[in-house]
């Protein structure tokens, strides 16, 4: 439990940690984003985590969406915001992924960064996540309100697992002002479940179905519960890029669009193409619960979002989605 994630990590499905990619080393960026590369193609490098949430760009690259806008990705890895978000204010990427709370809290801490595409979104149906609150089989915790006066485990504090969870129990009638939040990585959670170090665990796959095959029980699918719409990851970068190259930003958002459509319609290839810059084995990705794929950002479940994380202390207001969402 000792071991913290200090970064801003992205806080859907599959940490980095459970998994390294087999693409470009993390942490680098190329040294002059946007070069020409092979081809006649515009070279552009993209931070991204190597989870199933970033499923559909590494399969978009594979099927040339990029390519037909005249793009040719250079996909660096890394384990969260701690090297992604500065790396897209510094220039060494020239978009990254990141879940919609780690850009908002960037953005109140001065920084000016915009989405440009979405990434992951929760499924809409509980029972059917790829992340949940869970407590030991034999626990008396029976709802989200219960888990009032409890400790419970994130992978990050004061970002979009808190910030969810607090949402949820306080809809159920309990008080989120009494639950005692830890951090535990997501690999380590299972066992802080079933050790005793914590009353409740929020995992997400693969080591929710780690968790549930042990005995978990889930108590809070709390993506869903907040709004059945919520946009948990996306692509960003900085609003100054979005206004000076306006072309390239459109051609990366356009081929973006094109690969979550494609991931959405076709869940056998997102599963195959995670196998290559994961160590999920083939067994585990066949039973995980995969995120929804779609363009579109739900503005609604991003006020939602925004309006809770300001109530709670995440961020000192409430994001300015014209300013924040395509």
């Amino acid at each position: 439990m000792k071991r913290r994630l200090t970064a801003l990590v992205s806080a859907v499905s599959v940490l980095a940690l459970s998994a390294c990619g087999s693409g470009s080393p993390s942490g680098g960026g190329s040294e002059a984003p946007a070069d020409a590369g092979s081809g006649g193609l515009t070279k552009i490098t993209v931070g991204v985590i190597p989870i199933v949430d970033t499923a559909p760009i590494w399969l978009g690259d594979e099927k040339g969406f990029f390519a037909e806008e005249g793009l040719e990705l250079d996909l660096q890895t890394a384990t969260g915001g701690a090297a992604i978000v500065p790396g897209v204010v510094s220039g060494s990427f020239d978009f990254a992924f990141s879940n919609l709370i780690s850009v908002m809290v960037a953005n109140d801490k001065g920084l000016d960064l915009q989405f440009v595409a979405n990434g992951a979104s929760t499924t809409g149906e509980e029972g059917a996540g790829f992340g949940a609150v869970v407590v030991p089989e034999d626990s008396d915790i029976k709802s989200a309100a219960d888990l009032e006066g409890k400790t419970v485990s994130v992978n990050n504090l004061s970002n979009i697992g808190d910030t969810t969870i607090k949402h949820v129990v306080e809809k159920d009638g309990g008080n989120p002002d009494n639950i005692d939040f830890v951090e535990v990585a997501f690999p380590d959670a299972p066992a802080a479940l079933q050790n005793g170090q914590v009353d409740a665990a929020w995992i997400l796959d693969p080591f929710l179905t780690q968790a549930r095959s042990e005995g978990a029980r889930v108590i809070s699918w709390n993506f869903t519960e907040m709004h059945p719409e919520l946009d948990i990851a996306g692509y960003f970068t900085t609003s100054e890029k979005v206004q000076s190259e306006p072309e390239l930003v459109d051609k990366f958002t356009r081929a973006m669009n094109k690969s979550l459509e494609y991931a959405q319609e076709n869940p056998q290839e997102v599963r195959d193409i995670v196998g290559t810059y994961t160590e999920i084995d083939a067994e585990t990705l066949a039973k995980l619960t995969l995120p929804e794929y779609r363009p579109e950002f739900s503005r609604e479940a991003a006020q939602t979002l925004g309006e809770a994380a300001a109530k709670y202390g995440t961020l000192s207001e409430a994001p300015n989605l014209d300013e924040l969402l395509p």
